[in-house]
């Protein structure tokens, strides 16, 4: 993805959520500048993966499959002693979806948190990470639900469905919903290593650096800031 329309995608998210009273602490604006000036006080930031994140999964179409991350708070997998969970708003739009995949520790709380209605796609995961054809049993709001595999669950505005590591998943916007705001609770993740994905895919994308990054994803950290 050329880092133009990164950018261009973190303005339009920007927009909306302040358009629904959703903000992000204020390293989400910070320049090149600001990240550089700021020393070894912003360790946890960078160790933690806190930020920006947006990818089309190496698949070069961000309009069908693809979504907008923003962690807000994160522990950190090699520090016991860190906060143990993790939050983040992600923003997806109309069309796009998320490619199948279920994670390795990651226990997640997926929450619609404004907009349209997210679908949610489930199957239980076999020992060699196939689909299972077995029912699934998953808690929506805490009320536990008995599901085929296979089936889809609505979330509407405010409902969430907590997902295990034995539970493949993937999402979507319902036609004509426009753009749904999701909030994620979790335990602690590292998107770096904790996904495993049905098909081959590329969890983090290649970038064309056609213009300056409006912000920093925090794939970008290692490559743009230099702290010991």
């Amino acid at each position: 993805m050329k880092r133009s329309k990164i950018n261009e995608l973190m303005e339009d998210t920007v927009e909306f959520l302040r358009e629904n009273q959703v903000y992000f602490p204020k390293f989400a604006y910070w320049t090149l500048g600001d990240w550089k000036s700021r020393g070894n006080q912003i360790r946890e930031i960078i160790d933690n993966q806190l930020g920006w994140d947006i990818s089309d999964y190496g698949k070069g179409d961000f309009s069908k499959m693809g979504l907008i991350h923003f962690t807000l708070r994160n522990g950190n997998v090699n520090d016991p002693q860190a906060k143990p969970y993790c939050e983040k708003v992600m923003l997806m739009r109309e069309g796009q979806k998320v490619p199948m995949h279920h994670h390795k520790t990651k226990i997640e709380d997926i929450i619609n948190r404004g907009g349209g209605l997210l679908l949610v796609q489930l199957y239980n995961t076999t020992t060699d990470n196939k689909l299972a054809d077995s029912k699934i049993t998953v808690s929506t709001d805490g009320i536990e639900r008995t599901l085929e595999p296979g089936e889809i669950i609505t979330l509407g505005l405010g409902e969430s469905v907590t997902l295990k590591p034995e539970h493949y998943h993937r999402f979507w916007v319902e036609e004509g919903s426009g753009k749904v705001i999701i909030g994620e609770v979790s335990s602690v993740n590292d998107d770096y290593i904790d996904n495993v994905f049905l098909k081959d895919i590329e969890r983090f994308m290649e970038i064309e650096e056609d213009e300056e990054p409006l912000y920093l994803l925090y794939d970008d950290y290692e490559k743009c800031l230099n702290f010991d």
